[in-house]
């Protein structure tokens, strides 16, 4: 199955994976060069650190190679779904109670960041604006509670 990806996620985890393979790589290759250097590998903290970190580098890139061959990059400015929500939408919410806004982009579970406002198609929330439209009342089970919404905008970045 191929994960969905937006364009901007998709650039963003093709940057990480050319800075891991020009930078980070060679780095960490020197880094473990210059700890052999010092002698006794069995009781070098640094040479071990380094070797541990070098596993995470390549473990990362081969993780970011297999789901970016893997992941069906969405051009979301082409979606032509009008007020409807669907996958790459910037939905604007307001929270009944205390009139609240937020503002989330439903992006691919590979590219999702709370922080930035970047949640995953599958997560709870995601799923239950999927097919709504701007002006529909939303209620979204969350860890502190069931909260209601109303979806005061919804556009498409692009």
């Amino acid at each position: 199955m191929q994960a969905p990806l937006t364009i901007q996620g998709a650039q963003r985890l093709r940057a990480e994976l050319e800075e891991l393979k020009s930078v980070k790589r060679p780095a960490v290759i020197n880094a473990i060069a210059e700890a052999r250097a010092h002698g006794d590998l069995k009781e070098n903290a640094e040479y071990h650190a380094a070797r541990e970190q070098q596993g995470f580098i390549e473990g990362r890139i081969k993780q970011l190679e297999a789901e970016l061959s893997h992941a069906q990059v969405i051009d979301v400015s082409k979606l032509n779904a009008g007020s409807r929500i669907v996958f790459g939408a910037v939905v604007e919410l307001a929270d009944t109670d205390t009139d609240e806004e937020t503002r989330y982009q439903i992006v691919g579970d590979l590219e999702a960041d709370i922080k930035k406002g970047l949640i995953a198609v599958s997560s709870p929330v995601a799923r239950a604006l999927i097919g709504k439209h701007e002006g529909d009342s939303v209620t979204i089970e969350a860890p502190g509670g069931t909260r209601e919404y109303e979806i005061v905008g919804v556009s498409y970045p692009g």
